[in-house]
């Protein structure tokens, strides 16, 4: 299966917090699986811990990367077709990283790992 991580997830995992599901959890530790995460994900994350919405054990810039990286997980950059597909996407959700999220697992058949049922609506593959 090939997953992509909504933002929570790849805190949840980061930091060993207990949030995940043990569905999600499972997924993401099996080897068949290949896991993605967004720069998406990346931004939402850089933009709560300047706000100080958030803390984390790990530097964002020195160490995220390497321990995603460890465990096997893939980048997924934001492309030109990801932010266009935004706008015609409609607006059940208004969160604008979670709507770039969709968009990419939709253009990129990519299974959301995600407690978030608001996505639903949009058709996409969710795992929770």
């Amino acid at each position: 299966m090939r997953l992509l991580l909504d933002t929570h997830v790849l805190i949840w995992f980061t930091e060993g917090a207990s949030g995940l599901s043990d569905i999600a959890k499972r997924a993401l530790e099996d080897s068949a699986n290949t896991v993605f995460y967004s720069c998406v994900n990346i931004w939402e994350i850089a933009i709560k811990l300047s706000l100080n919405k958030l803390t984390m054990s790990m530097h964002l810039e020195r160490e995220f990367a390497n321990f995603l990286s460890r465990n096997g997980f893939i980048e997924l950059p934001i492309q030109h077709m990801h932010v266009a597909r935004v706008a015609y996407m409609p607006m059940h959700h208004r969160d604008p990283f979670d709507r770039l999220l969709i968009a990419q697992a939709d253009l990129e058949q990519l299974t959301l790992v995600s407690k978030d049922s608001e996505f639903d609506p949009y058709g996409i593959r969710r795992l929770w």
